[in-house]
Parts: C-alpha cells; structure tokens; sequence
C-alpha cells in the first residue's frame, strides 16, 4: 500500500521518524511503500529519490537506503 503519509519504523538499531530519515538522506519525503504484514516500508519516495530499503543482516533487524534519483536528467 502507498502511504503519503509518514509511518514511524523501527530496526534493532534505529527508529526512524520523518525527521530523522529526511536528515539522514538530505532530501524531503513524499511517500512510502509499505506491505501489508511489514513494518519496514520497500520503498521511501523524497522529491529527488526513490530510496530502496533493503535489509542488511540476518541476525538482527538492520536496514540500508539505496537512494536512486528520480529525474537522472536534472542531477
């Protein structure tokens, strides 16, 4: 489902709120993409990125934003 809306998330490590994630990327968020049963979102749109969340280890709960620009041609 597409939130526009931002849905605080949480790894082993981190929780992740609006502002938080917003410093850590440097661009402003739009939506996310968050499947039902998940509670770490796929995908985080900002105005310049999609950003993929993608996990990071098995043994605990970490993540890692691949930030992929939205517009190549105005970068």
């Amino acid at each position: 489902m597409i939130l526009n809306e931002w849905k605080e998330f949480n790894t082993d490590a981190e929780s992740y709120s609006q502002e938080i994630f917003e410093q850590h990327i440097g661009d402003t968020f739009e939506a996310m993409c968050l499947e039902e049963g998940h509670d770490i979102p796929n995908y985080i749109w900002t105005k310049h990125y999609t950003v993929v969340i993608k996990p990071n280890t098995c043994l605990i709960k970490d993540i890692a934003f691949v930030k992929v620009p939205r517009h190549p041609s105005t970068m």
